[in-house]
């Protein structure tokens, strides 16, 4: 198993950069593939980034693509979510997943394992 604790979500101005990060415990994580996924107020739970168990290959929704970059350290045990030129409609909350196989996973359900989630508000 996995444990995950994501941290450097908080409030930030539209066009500013953040960097969220996914802190994991527990089996190697350079077995895992990982994912990132964001659920606005009001809104279902969203795909926003996956990488595979190298980091070598990434897939993004449409909506980030060209703006927000994840990446992994597996020396570090850390998974990251590079976020660049924010918008309003960014406002969620993120959370890192895991999955013990790998390839890129899209949908919630690929993902055995989940963090707590961290705040990320863009204000206008």
């Amino acid at each position: 198993q996995v444990q995950l604790v994501e941290s450097g979500g908080g409030l930030v101005q539209a066009g500013d950069s953040l960097r969220v990060s996914c802190a994991a415990s527990g089996r190697t994580f350079s077995t895992y593939a990982m994912g990132w996924f964001r659920q606005a107020p009001g809104k279902e739970r969203e795909f926003v980034a996956a990488i595979d168990r190298t980091g070598g290959s990434t897939s993004y929704a449409d909506s980030v693509k060209g703006r927000f970059t994840i990446s992994k350290d597996n020396a570090k045990n850390t998974g990251y979510l590079q976020m660049n030129s924010l918008k309003v409609e960014d406002t969620a909350d993120y959370y890192c997943a895991a999955r013990g196989s790998d390839g890129l996973w899209r949908t919630q359900g690929a993902y055995n394992y989940w963090g707590q989630g961290t705040q990320v508000t863009v204000s206008s």
